[in-house]
C-alpha cells in the first residue's frame, strides 16, 4: 500500500465517521421531537424533563461534528465533491441542533401548560406535526447519506403539509382565544410550540436541499413551496 493510498483510505474512514455521527445526531433529534410532543399531549412531566436533559447530548454531537469537519477541511484538503459532503454535514448538524432546541423548548413549555386548562385537540395536532417532521428528518438524512436527490425532492415537497397543519391549528387557537380570555395564555404557548415545529419542518427541508446539492452539485431551483399565511408567522417563537 502506498502512502497516498493509506491517506485516501484514512480520509474515507474520516468521512464515514462524520456521516455516522450525523446519523446518530439525527436519530436523537427525531426522538426528542416526538417525545416532547408526546409529553405535551399526555402532560407527562417526567418525559418532558428527560427531553430537556438529553439536549446536552445533541449539543455535544453538534460540537464534535463541527470540530471534525473543520479538521477534515484543514488537514485533508478535500476535493470538490468531498468538500460538499463536509460542508453539508456541518449545515445539517446546525439544522439538527436547532430542531433539538425546539424540542427542548416544547418540553419546557409543557411544564407551564400542565397547570392550565387543555385546549381541545391542539396538543394532538402538535404531536401529529412532530411525527411528520421526524419522518422528514429521517428521510432527508437518508437522502443526504445516499446522495438520493429524488428522495430529497419528496421531502422538500412535504414541507407544504406541515405548513398547512400549522395554519389550521393557528386558526383554531385564534378561535379558542376569541371564545374565552381564559384560553389566551395556553393558546399563546401552544402557538409558539406549533411555530417551532413548523420551523423544524423548514430545517428538515433544508437538509433535503443539502442532499440535492450534494447529489447533483446544483442547488434546488425555484422558491421552496410554502403555505404559511398566518398573520403571526413572522414572529419569533422561542
Amino acid at each position: 500500500m502506498t502512502n497516498e493510498t493509506h491517506i485516501v483510505t484514512s480520509f474515507d474512514r474520516d468521512l464515514q465517521a462524520l456521516q455516522a455521527q450525523l446519523v446518530r445526531m439525527c436519530a436523537l433529534v427525531e426522538t426528542a421531537l416526538v417525545e416532547a410532543a408526546t409529553a405535551l399531549e399526555t402532560r407527562d412531566l417526567t418525559l418532558a424533563e428527560a427531553v430537556i436533559a438529553r439536549d446536552a447530548a445533541i449539543d455535544a454531537l453538534d460540537d464534535t461534528i463541527n470540530t471534525d469537519a473543520a479538521f477534515l477541511i484543514a488537514r485533508r484538503a478535500p476535493t470538490a465533491s468531498d468538500l460538499r459532503l463536509v460542508l453539508a454535514a456541518m449545515r445539517a448538524a446546525h439544522s439538527l441542533e436547532r430542531v433539538g432546541d425546539y424540542a427542548k423548548n416544547m418540553a419546557k413549555r409543557t411544564r407551564v401548560l400542565s397547570t392550565m386548562p387543555e385546549i381541545e385537540g391542539s396538543a394532538g395536532t402538535v404531536r401529529r406535526m412532530a411525527k411528520l417532521v421526524a419522518v422528514m428528518l429521517e428521510e432527508a438524512m437518508r437522502a443526504l447519506v445516499r446522495r438520493d436527490a429524488a428522495l430529497a425532492e419528496e421531502v422538500r415537497g412535504r414541507d407544504l403539509d406541515i405548513d398547512q397543519m400549522y395554519n389550521t391549528l393557528f386558526r383554531s387557537l385564534l378561535t379558542h382565544m376569541l371564545e374565552s380570555p381564559a384560553n389566551i395564555s395556553a393558546c399563546m404557548h401552544l402557538h409558539f410550540i406549533a411555530k417551532n415545529v413548523e420551523r423544524a419542518g423548514d430545517h428538515a427541508t433544508g437538509i433535503a436541499e443539502q442532499a440535492i446539492y450534494l447529489a447533483t452539485g446544483v442547488a434546488p431551483a425555484g422558491e421552496r413551496p410554502k403555505a404559511d399565511t398566518t398573520v403571526a408567522s413572522g414572529q419569533g417563537a422561542q
